[in-house]
């Protein structure tokens, strides 16, 4: 049974997630899909599918991530099943709506329509994928890939990503739409992984001040977060120091910074991009 915290924290997270999701579908069914251009994953497919029967888009992503569900209820667990099959009943609605509502392109130029609506796809995926959806189908089999490896999103969709899009060539015979899907995949691939990887950036700090434990102390009680000392030795001076280091989320960096500052505006700081950080607190650890 869920707590009132959990439950609403659950509710927010949801409608994270159709927002995310009514963008996604927002960039396919006003921006490529008139155009006859398609991408990767399932709505690729089901594009492809649309392309050559008239069949909704909308019905064949069900059907498609459906089963791709249940072959990974017992890899993924049922929580995230459970979660894949609402995202997948939402998606799908959203599919028939915008099939509806979009019978003409927003945008008359063909080049400016699949650039802004692979990146919408790819920017609402990256929300739905950030506070705990997923689009399914290639999704669910990334995730399935990444629950065992570190392997990017895009990249694990790459080579299935290229066959969808290869196959709309047999559908259409039109070379300049194959082009346009092509870039609407690399455009889609780049922005999804700026958009996740970017939401989960970390960064370090390394600190030298005569004040550090006075730094550590507010960033333990203020931001919850731990902090390590390491011994230090100016080659210069020839004086023993400590240095503080902080490993800190993207959304704490600001406010450890402001910190920083307040308690010593003459401290010394570096601040580094982190490629991974894995622990408590952070992600975990997949070899």
């Amino acid at each position: 049974m869920l707590t009132r915290k959990e439950l609403l924290t659950e509710i927010k997270n949801y409608i994270f997630i159709t927002v995310g999701l009514a963008i996604f579908v927002l960039g396919w069914s006003a921006f490529m899909t008139p155009f006859e251009v398609t991408g990767g994953g399932v709505a690729g497919i089901a594009a492809v599918l649309y392309f050559a029967t008239k069949f909704p888009i909308g019905i064949t992503t069900f059907v498609i991530n459906a089963i791709l569900i249940a072959i990974a209820w017992k890899v993924l667990g049922t929580k995230f099943c459970i979660s894949s099959l609402i995202c997948t009943v939402i998606l799908s609605v959203f599919f028939s709506i915008g099939q509806a509502v979009f019978t003409e392109p927003l945008v008359d130029d063909m080049f400016m329509s699949v650039i802004i609506g692979a990146s919408l796809a790819a920017v609402g995926v990256g929300i739905a994928i950030n506070w705990g959806g997923n689009t399914g189908g290639l999704d669910i089999v990334a995730l399935m890939i990444g629950k065992y490896r570190n392997i990017s999103y895009g990249k694990v969709n790459i080579i299935a990503n290229f066959i969808i899009v290869g196959s709309s060539f047999f559908i259409l015979n039109d070379i300049p739409k194959l082009v346009y899907s092509f870039v609407v995949l690399f455009v889609y691939m780049f922005v999804s992984d700026y958009v996740i990887d970017g939401y989960r950036q970390t960064y370090q700090f390394m600190v030298f001040s005569k004040k550090n434990e006075e730094i550590a102390a507010r960033i333990n009680k203020e931001l919850h977060r731990g902090a390590t000392f390491l011994k230090g030795y100016g080659s210069y001076n020839r004086q023993e120091s400590d240095v503080l280091l902080i490993i800190a989320h993207r959304t704490d960096k600001v406010r450890v910074s402001r910190i920083i500052k307040e308690i010593d505006d003459s401290a010394f700081v570096t601040i580094t991009k982190t490629a991974s950080v894995f622990g408590k607190n952070f992600d975990k650890l997949k070899l």
